[in-house]
């Protein structure tokens, strides 16, 4: 007879063994980082408002999770199951960490690695890769968020329009951008006569302003930046040759998605152990709180969401694995899966009373993340209609 499963509290029906062994020896490895290199410091960045990305990087780069989904040019080359397992353990430490990752991999050296040429793939990535260079993705403008299609910021020929080979101008602004100030290279998304481009901004370009956002109650461990360009002026070579559209920007935010709904599993398991382990050393009524039914209640209904939200993650990224997930099943993880961690995380609150509100215990400062985390890379109602329209067949955008 085969030994019964053993009861692992933190994952109760044992989702990591579906994991392959090297899965679960990357799973394992960032672990071992985020709990050796980031929590010992998170607590204090997030209460400061800082994040040592230009330390951090080159760390990251060496574990190898920038880019890791991607081939060649220093890339690990890793599978999606992989890759979400990294970006779940990443989270577990904090959101600003793995949205880090989340915007140099999925979204700036994507974009490079679908789109660039070779010349600006083999400028760009490996150093990327390696942690030496940070990007950044600019799409959300102040006034269009959900609304990308709208965008105002412009790029023309020099000369006017219809003008060709020469150099481009750069004019509009981009706000709510991870990494702004900080980034070595920006992919800005523009308006041409053309439709959308995409332009590799470097910087210092003259012309080229990034502000970055204080004053954040969420998200506060990392970079938020706008992004503005007065009349920039880009040679010809800065376009990024293979996409024109909103095709090219879109599949690279279903990239950074698929990161999110794999990383708030991480987010809600933290909050959910936090919750279990207080539980059972916090005394009142001359016994542990974990003995009173109410918080078993808690606990349980947390054990399940988290389980849940795994066996979603997992399932999808093996559909991604086989090339057959679409946008709609991306919507169904990022808007179970954030929407299970935020109430996850208020809960876990409780459990801990008024302990839960500081920074020696993590779950605060993930539902205050989480908050973030719910509305970037589309919010719940655009995720809702996506879903929407897949079932019915109606699009109800407008």
């Amino acid at each position: 007879m085969s030994k019964p499963t053993r009861i692992d509290p933190s994952d109760l029906l044992a989702v990591g063994d579906l994991l392959s062994d090297e899965e679960r020896l990357i799973r394992d490895t960032v672990r071992r980082f985020t709990e050796e290199r980031i929590r010992p410091h998170i607590g204090d960045w997030f209460e400061r408002g800082v994040f040592p990305a230009r330390e951090l990087a080159p760390e990251l780069g060496a574990l190898g999770v920038l880019g890791m989904h991607l081939d060649g040019y220093g890339c690990a080359g890793a599978g999606a199951v992989a890759y979400g397992a990294a970006c779940m353990e990443l989270e577990a430490a904090d959101s600003g960490l793995r949205s880090f990752v989340s915007v140099q991999g999925s979204l700036a050296m994507r974009s490079i690695h679908a789109f660039g040429s070779e010349e600006q793939k083999q400028r760009w990535l490996p150093g990327m890769a390696a942690g030496r260079l940070i990007g950044c993705f600019g799409l959300t403008e102040p006034d269009f968020g959900s609304d990308p299609a709208n965008m105002r910021t412009r790029a023309v020929r020099k000369g006017g329009k219809g003008g060709k080979g020469g150099d481009w101008v750069l004019s509009g602004s981009k706000m709510w951008i991870t990494n702004g100030s900080i980034s070595d290279v920006a992919v800005v998304w523009a308006q041409t006569e053309d439709g959308v481009r995409g332009f590799l901004v470097e910087r210092g370009t003259r012309g080229l302003t990034a502000t970055d956002v204080h004053g954040k109650l969420s998200l506060r461990a990392s970079v938020t930046s706008e992004l503005a360009f007065d009349e920039v002026v880009l040679p010809a070579d800065a376009v990024l040759p293979g996409v024109t559209g909103l095709r090219g920007p879109l599949s690279s935010l279903n990239e950074a998605r698929y990161g999110i709904l794999w990383g708030t599993v991480g987010a809600a398991r933290d909050c959910y152990t936090a919750a279990l382990d207080y539980a059972r050393t916090r005394i009142q009524f001359d016994r542990p709180i974990a003995g009173f039914q109410l918080t078993q209640q808690k606990l349980v209904e947390m054990m399940l969401e988290v389980e849940k939200a795994y066996l979603v993650a997992l399932r999808i990224g093996r559909l991604k694995e086989q090339g057959e997930a679409r946008a709609p099943h991306i919507s169904f993880g990022k808007l179970n899966n954030v929407r299970a961690a935020l109430e996850i995380a208020r809960s876990a609150r409780t459990v801990l009373g008024a302990n839960g509100i500081t920074t020696e215990y993590p779950v605060l400062r993930h539902a205050n993340n989480l908050e973030s985390v719910l509305t970037y890379e589309g919010t719940s109602e655009i995720h809702t209609l996506v879903l929407g329209e897949a079932i019915t067949g109606e699009a109800a955008y407008r």
